[in-house]
């Protein structure tokens, strides 16, 4: 029997929200949850790396290899294996594990509900779209003027100060809280906050605000497809997986889609074409977006999405196609 996840395909509705909407909005809380706790994580010391330490603190606690009874000639060297792997490999290895089994199952999940850098590139797409009609500057093609709800979506030159300032201020937070994972998260800010940075503290930052500007501004989506290693170990995990849940269209009820101006294409973050086959969909990260924009789509009409989400047997549709 084939699996499909008829709770998250974006039919029906609950308490008068369609489940489109309703999905949406609790991703969207999980991402800006999971956004401050990028931020915040080395200021309440829950995780970082300290270099002036030469080592981790994970929640308060120094994390080391335990090596330094071994140099001190108080541990043997089986001592020191043995704290190395329950210390280091192991947690490794966990963290690994885990990340690559959700992976298996459900893909860039990561990527599409929690990851911090792609709820900055959904945010500067939209911008994008409000001031020049396309979600990236490389686009050829304008995106539809409405959204797949059928209202309109303001566009305006004059959008640009607030796209500039948004790229260059992501760019710079994002280099600050970067060099407070690897220094003391106080003499930063308040190094920042007195402009008094050293001067390898103020190199970090500024290379780091310039380099981010230019991916936010330009390469945000090449980046996240091609060249975040995060994401693309999440992509090869899930195409070994051909029962992996992936995005599914009904393609006997194709004929519906006349008239949609693409909505799920223009909808999603990443530039993909959601009616395709799964391996054209390498870079899928089950935000569900195009879900929701085929839902308000076909709803208008009377009709269920086209678009869903399956696992298990009914996955195979897409998946050896």
């Amino acid at each position: 029997m084939g699996e499909a996840c008829h709770t998250c395909s974006g039919t029906g509705s609950w308490a008068g929200v369609s489940l489109g909407t309703a999905r949406q909005r609790k991703r969207r809380w999980l991402q800006a949850g999971f956004f401050v706790l990028f931020l915040l994580a080395p200021v309440l010391d829950i995780f970082r790396y300290d270099l002036t330490l030469d080592h981790a603190i994970f929640f308060g606690q120094a994390w080391t290899l335990g090596l330094d009874p071994l140099l001190a000639g108080k541990a043997t060297p089986l001592e020191a294996t043995l704290n190395i792997i329950l210390r280091g490999f192991l947690p490794l290895f966990g963290i690994v594990l885990l990340f690559g089994w959700v992976s298996w199952k459900y893909g860039r999940l990561y990527c599409g509900w929690l990851c911090p850098h792609f709820s900055v590139v959904e945010m500067i797409n939209g911008l994008m779209r409000r001031t020049i009609g396309k979600a990236s500057l490389w686009d050829r093609e304008r995106l539809a003027t409405h959204r797949p709800d059928g209202s309109p979506l303001p566009k305006s030159r004059g959008y640009w100060l607030l796209l500039v300032p948004a790229v260059l201020g992501f760019a710079f937070l994002w280099a600050v809280v970067l060099l407070t994972y690897l220094l003391p998260p106080a003499e930063i800010y308040s190094n920042l906050w007195h402009l008094s940075l050293t001067r390898n503290q103020l190199l970090f930052i500024v290379a780091g605000t310039v380099l981010l500007s230019i991916e936010f501004m330009f390469a945000r989506h090449l980046f996240c497809r091609f060249a975040c290693a995060v994401g693309v170990f999440q992509s090869y995990v899930w195409m070994a997986n051909r029962h992996a849940q992936v995005v599914s269209f009904d393609r006997a009820y194709a004929a519906r889609c006349k008239g949609c101006n693409n909505s799920c294409e223009d909808e999603c973050p990443m530039r993909l074409k959601p009616r395709s086959i799964k391996r054209r969909m390498f870079t899928c990260t089950e935000c569900g977006q195009c879900l929701s924009a085929c839902e308000q789509v076909q709803q208008q009409r009377g009709q269920p999405s086209l678009l869903s989400w399956r696992r298990g047997q009914s996955a195979l549709q897409e998946s050896n196609r």
